[in-house]
Formats: structure tokens, sequence, C-alpha cells
């Protein structure tokens, strides 16, 4: 590693700004300018302590910080090291392309292929049971659905869990009510079954995931979620699926291309 002078400054007395907090401003800023790389382990305490002449109770702060925001995450016994940055590229403009249906390949693993990942899918339940009025409302107010819940993994690593709701009428006595809807995913079974996908509308927000949410994405502490509601409409203009996604913010990148007119 390069001396720690060279890489880190010194503390400024004169700041009203507190000493961890100068410590973790310094860091942050190695860790953005790439001086400190992803999966790279930081200084140790006793490293930051002989340099900055501070109690080990302050760097100890000072990470604490750090992993507040996401950017590192503590491993016992082995020290503290740089979040890899997202794995994933989610284009929005491409996912739900007919092709990769017509491929038989998921948009979750066209996804993982362009990453060079292995993805699997666990947690599966399909079941029918009643909605509550936003989902209702979505699928033109429908009260009872096909729900299908799964949980995705990239290389063993859990990165998002969802829900997808269908109404009965379509969905109902069908592959999609199967464990395994087969290639192509439950939108190849829903143009086979004749309704041609003509659109999808997202609305999409960032927040902190809630303590199950933790457990089932086993986030580090500090990771926010991405919640994601997609709603699939046919060429006719029905609602045929409500999807209702939550991913490990720290696993994906989200692209859009958007018109200029």
């Amino acid at each position: 590693m390069t001396s720690l002078p060279s890489i880190l400054g010194g503390l400024d007395p004169t700041s009203d700004r507190a000493v961890f907090r100068q410590i973790a401003d310094q860091l942050r800023e190695a860790i953005d300018r790439g001086r400190f790389k992803e999966g790279e382990k930081l200084p140790s305490e006793a490293e930051l302590v002989e340099h900055y002449g501070v109690s080990r109770m302050t760097v100890r702060n000072s990470f604490s910080i750090l992993q507040g925001e996401g950017l590192v995450h503590a491993e016992h016994g082995k020290g503290v090291f740089v979040r890899p940055r997202p794995p994933v590229r989610r284009l929005a403009s491409d996912r739900f392309a007919r092709r990769h249906r017509e491929q038989g390949k998921s948009a979750f693993i066209v996804e993982a292929d362009a990453a060079g990942s292995h993805p699997t899918v666990d947690s599966l339940e399909v079941k029918e049971e009643k909605v509550g009025q936003d989902i209702s409302t979505r699928l033109g107010s429908v009260r009872r659905v096909l729900a299908r819940r799964r949980r995705y993994l990239l290389d063993g690593r859990p990165v998002e869990f969802a829900t997808s709701y269908l109404p009965l009428d379509i969905a109902r006595g069908t592959q999609i009510a199967e464990p395994n809807p087969g290639p192509g995913g439950i939108y190849a079974r829903l143009e086979e079954l004749g309704h041609q996908l003509d659109h999808f509308e997202e609305e999409i927000r960032a927040r902190m995931p809630s303590p199950s949410e933790v457990k089932t994405l086993q986030l580090a502490a500090g990771v926010p979620v991405i919640h994601l509601i997609r709603t699939a409409f046919d060429a006719a203009g029905r609602a045929v699926e409500v999807c209702d996604t939550v991913m490990a913010a720290d696993a994906y990148v989200l692209s859009y291309q958007l018109p200029a007119t």
C-alpha cells in the first residue's frame, strides 16, 4: 500500500468540524478518487490512530460514517473494505425487448449474462390471494390475483425480490401458475395467451430498507433499497401484471434513454 501521508492529509486544528468527520471526509475523498479501489482494505484502526494521532474510538466513529453511507463494509476480524460498485446495469430501453423472450431468456438472465454473473432464483411462492387497494386499482379493480413471489441472486448473493400480481382470468390454470413458467418467463407466456405486450409503466423510489428487507437481501449497514412498481399493459390497453420489486441499491445501476422531443 502507498504510504498514508501520500494518500491522506492531516487534521485541521482550526476547523470547527469534528475530528472524526474530518477523517471520514479524507477517507471518502480517497475512495472517490480511486486511491482505495473497490474491494480493497482500508488502513487499519491502528494505522489511522498512528497517522492522525487520535484514539481508536475516533477512528471507529469515522468508519461508522462511511458504513452508514454505504461506501464501506466491515468484515469481523479482517478489517474495513471499500464496497464494490453496482455490478449490474439495468437497461430500461432493452430489458423487456421481445427478442429476449423469443430466445427464451428473462430480463434478469439477460442482465446477469451482461454482468458476467451466474443468476439463480429461490424463495419461490405461487398462490391465489386477495390484494390491497393499490394493486387492485392498477389491475383494473380486480380483488383476487395470482401472486408469484421470488428472490433473485447473482453468484449466490441476493440482489432483489419481487412479487408479480396477475388477474386470475388470465393466469389461472396456465403455465404462469406453475413454479417454473418456462423459457422467457411469464411475459412470454402472456404473449402466447394472446396478450401482446405493448408498454410498461414504472414508479421508482429510493428508501432505507425495513428489517425484513435487510434480512431477505442480506444488506450491509447503510445500504438503501430501490423500490420499483411496474405495470405491464397489453396491446388492448389492459393491465396484465403488476410487479412490486425491492432491489439492493448497491447491486444495480438503472440506465434510461429519454427522447429529446
